[in-house]
């Protein structure tokens, strides 16, 4: 396999810095491993922010999320992690990460994480 997942987020510099303006990165493909009994959880994330000098590379962005996959974690700790990633590696002025997670136990769950 020529990619593999990785916790590496790369920043790129932001093309319009003078200009506040929102960006919105959401895909279906969230994974992790229930920590409690090791099956599978399957999710969507939204990334909405407005960027400071610099933007994420969706390169980067895919393979991090990947990173998760084999992982255990409860959904509250991968929505803050992810927020907590993001903001330590592209600083931006604002931003929100939301997690909606597949039905388990007859259970949707929605994670809102904001800074």
């Amino acid at each position: 396999m020529p990619t593999q997942p990785t916790k590496d987020l790369v920043a790129a510099p932001n093309p319009r810095p003078g200009r506040d303006y929102e960006i919105r990165c959401e895909t279906p493909e969230l994974t992790c491993l229930c920590p409690m009994t090791g099956q599978p959880d399957f999710g969507d994330v939204t990334i909405t922010y407005v960027p400071d000098q610099q933007i994420v590379e969706l390169k980067s962005l895919k393979l991090y999320l990947w990173s998760f996959r084999d992982e255990g974690h409860f959904h509250e700790d991968v929505t803050n992690r992810i927020l907590d990633d993001l903001v330590a590696a592209i600083a931006p002025k604002r931003m929100t990460v939301q997690t909606v997670w597949n039905v388990r136990g007859g259970i949707t769950t929605t994670v809102t994480a904001s800074t």
